[in-house]
């Protein structure tokens, strides 16, 4: 497929007009995000490759089940077509147990089951470090209204229904995660779905089968990161191609 005008570039995508109207080409590159000192690190090659396709499997297998996301299909390699879709500024996160923030702040020991998924939201600037914000914050300063809100919580315990089950069925704990909402109109219908991507780089994932073995020698070992997550995780999915070399390891939500 040509490649077409570039409409945007982030720390690991590059958004290109596509093919047809409403549509637009998603490249995955091997760079990785900054690090909290805003250092870039080296691309990892091979990164681009398995998030493609980690992130065409999540996709697909919410479509199917009727959770709407901008996923069209697999270009190649690299690339997706997807729905072009007025992207919420904000990211949402969804917590299953204590980690990063949630331990750092409110002092609640990592890997502490949470009563129930925790939703938060973080308004998307970079120059702000992406603050966490209240609903009212949201709504008063127009990002979303109420029913918004209502609809994103609604999709993002179902991404997380998806998510956990998956995960848990190759031995993996979603311990939390993060998401971006678009709109898209239909006639004069409007929906939200699921955009960006759903890869490493937007999950906490730790390896339920790694402390299962630990366990042998040392009882009551917890689940830790996973090791090599995105060949591992491709691995464990089926989905792993056969020419990628060794990625590091994915951004961390906090």
């Amino acid at each position: 497929m040509a490649r077409r005008k570039k409409v945007y570039e982030g720390s690991a995508k590059i958004l290109y007009e596509g093919p047809e109207p409403g549509t637009l080409i998603q490249y995955f590159k091997d760079d990785t995000a900054p690090t909290a000192s805003d250092a870039q690190p080296a691309p990892v090659e091979g990164k681009g490759v398995l998030n493609n396709r980690l992130s065409e499997f999540f996709m697909a297998g919410l479509n199917a089940i009727g959770v709407p996301t901008h996923f069209i299909r697999r270009v190649n390699m690299r690339e997706q077509l997807v729905r072009m879709a007025e992207i919420l500024p904000l990211q949402i996160v969804v917590r299953n147990f204590a980690a990063g923030e949630l331990t750092e702040k409110l002092g609640i020991p990592e890997g502490t089951a949470l009563p129930r998924p925790i939703v938060e939201y973080y308004y998307k600037d970079d120059r702000l470090s992406n603050p966490m914000v209240a609903e009212e914050h949201i709504v008063a300063f127009g990002w979303a209204n109420q029913q918004d809100l209502d609809d994103v919580v609604a999709l993002a315990l179902r991404v997380n229904d998806f998510l956990s089950g998956v995960m848990l069925g190759v031995g993996i704990r979603l311990a939390d995660f993060r998401i971006e909402v678009g709109r898209v109109w239909e006639g004069d219908f409007m929906r939200l779905i699921v955009a960006d991507e759903i890869s490493p780089d937007s999950c906490r994932l730790w390896d339920l089968r790694a402390a299962a073995e630990r366990s042998e020698l040392q009882p009551g070992a917890e689940p830790g990161p996973m090791a090599d997550v995105y060949q591992e995780l491709a691995r464990r999915l089926g989905v792993m191609p056969s020419n990628v070399t060794h990625p590091a390891k994915p951004t961390v939500i906090n």
